[in-house]
């Protein structure tokens, strides 16, 4: 059976939020057409009746599919690998996210631990170097959140193996989209004594070259 064409999808939110990113190389990934509405910080929005009404915790990003609306970065992710699986069972989609129970907990658990673990651990540095002037600068809470996060760093190091290129095997899955938007974070900013992590810079290098990530995660760090 042919596939149909995908509707055009609407993803709120600005360019340079890490979650917006990650949503943005997903469905670019997928071949999902979409259209990006400026959210949030500067742009405003998200505080408005009406975009309280589609995401009543005034974050980015947010998707909306037709009539269906939906919050929260990894669950919009999980969502567009499964639409696009509905779309066409021969796309990428059933890579990013697979179907099999075992293979796709094992990407889920990489969701869940950059949002509970390397998240909290990397806001210090990636919003007291980025985002705050340097006179306002916290040095102490700064080299904290880096040592951290290295150390959360050196774990996904030792997890990727000599023989796949790709943090759950030969390909890239939803967990690599995660991962590698807070690792631009990393290799973006000015860390001292960064530990040597030659696993991860082979990943992130691999990363880097595809055009997605060129396009939505390479850009500057704001």
């Amino acid at each position: 059976m042919p596939s149909h064409k995908p509707a055009r999808l609407k993803i709120w939110g600005r360019a340079n939020s890490v979650n917006v990113q990650k949503v943005l190389w997903c469905a670019r990934e997928l071949g999902l057409p979409f259209d990006r509405i400026d959210a949030g910080m500067q742009y405003g929005q998200v505080d408005t009746p009406a975009y309280r009404v589609l995401n009543p915790n005034g974050r980015v990003p947010t998707l909306q599919d037709g009539d269906f609306v939906l919050w929260e970065s990894n669950s919009i992710m999980r969502y567009l690998a499964l639409r696009g699986i509905e779309t066409d069972p021969r796309a990428a989609a059933g890579l990013l996210y697979p179907e099999a129970a075992v293979e796709r907990a094992r990407v889920d658990r990489w969701l869940d631990w950059t949002l509970s673990t390397l998240q909290p651990a990397e806001r210090d540095l990636f919003w007291g170097t980025v985002r705050t002037p340097l006179e306002k600068r916290n040095a102490a809470a700064i080299a904290a959140s880096a040592e951290a996060t290295g150390k959360l760093w050196t774990i996904v190091d030792g997890y990727l193996s000599h023989d796949l290129p790709f943090v759950e095997g030969p390909n890239v899955t939803l967990a690599d989209i995660a991962l590698g938007s807070y690792a631009r974070r990393w290799y973006g900013i000015d860390v001292p004594d960064r530990p040597h992590l030659p696993r991860m810079a082979a990943w992130y290098a691999r990363l880097e070259e595809r055009p997605a990530f060129q396009e939505f995660i390479a850009p500057p760090l704001t």
